[in-house]
């Protein structure tokens, strides 16, 4: 049970360039949506959550000068296309307190008891325009932690710079300096909106995966859509990995009869076993078509082996 106790617009604490700034083509094709983390502090001094409110608006106000772009609002453009005006709005900063103690949470898997830890967006029903671009809520623990829980529009950062404001906004809370400045000169994005005004936002559809398929025997995906879904954290150990690594390689070897030159990685090994037990789970029947979505931190240009 979570308790909302007060909520604040924060705007930036001193005037900041307004202006438009135009958007990436990969920006122009993500979601808008907000993407959601929540950070968890345990038990400390009692005195250090009594103004802790005060000292995040502070310091989110004193982040905010240097990342204007997360005070200001995205406005709708032809074409389906968005742009972001940067104009102060502000960001919004909730405090809340639960009855709720820390290890009540358990593994910490995505669930409503998580999902109350930040401020609710309702994307459907706001105008695009009035929907702040960052939303961070506190909230207070029986047992005397606390967590902070943020939620940032897509369109403007990804998990790197995300994180790196946070960064930036935990040194400033600490009464430490901010020297680490985001980059925000978008002005050859602004080139392309001059010299292509009536373009539309880009779409990534694929034949292979659109339409997505729908259940054998069934016309369209209305039933499944209206299915609630269920989020598990997967616990793998490094040798369970490595069995699975294995035991898809092996499999592949007694099919084809022949040593596969380019054996299969621990990320497709890992991504096939879950598919695959997904789709006995649910039944399906063998010629049931499906398709499985993966979310990686592709910016980090890990190589996955």
């Amino acid at each position: 049970m979570v308790n909302l106790i007060a909520s604040h617009i924060v705007k930036p604490a001193k005037p900041i360039p307004t202006k438009v700034m135009f958007l990436s083509e990969c920006d122009q094709r993500v979601a808008v949506t907000h993407a959601t983390v929540v950070h968890f502090y345990r038990p400390e001094s009692p005195e250090l959550l009594n103004d802790a409110t005060e000292v995040l608006k502070d310091s989110l106000s004193e982040a905010l000068v240097a990342f204007y772009p997360l005070a200001g609002r995205l406005y709708p453009k032809d074409g389906g296309r968005v742009e972001l005006h940067c104009n102060s709005m502000g960001a919004l900063l909730v405090e809340a307190q639960s009855e709720l103690k820390i290890q009540d949470f358990g593994d910490f898997c995505p669930a409503p008891q998580i999902r109350a830890l930040i401020p609710p967006i309702d994307n459907n029903n706001t105008p695009l325009h009035e929907a702040p671009l960052l939303l961070a809520q506190i909230t207070k623990f029986a047992c005397g932690g606390a967590s902070i829980g943020l939620a940032v529009s897509h369109v403007i950062a990804d998990g790197q710079s995300g994180c790196h404001f946070l960064s930036e906004w935990a040194k400033i809370a600490r009464g430490e300096k901010s020297d680490d400045q985001p980059f925000l000169d978008r002005t050859i994005f602004q080139k392309y909106e001059d010299d292509h005004p009536s373009s539309t936002a880009p779409k990534l559809q694929y034949s292979d995966f659109f339409p997505l398929p729908v259940l054998i025997g069934q016309s369209t995906s209305l039933e499944e859509r209206k299915m609630a879904s269920i989020c598990v954290m997967l616990k793998l150990s490094k040798d369970q990995i490595e069995q699975i690594k294995n035991k898809a390689n092996y499999q592949d070897l007694m099919i084809h009869k022949t040593n596969n030159q380019s054996p299969f990685s621990r990320f497709v090994a890992v991504s096939a076993h879950i598919w695959k037990c997904l789709s006995k789970a649910r039944m399906h029947n063998p010629d049931q078509e499906t398709v499985l979505v993966i979310t990686d931190a592709a910016e980090q240009k890990n190589k996955q082996e």
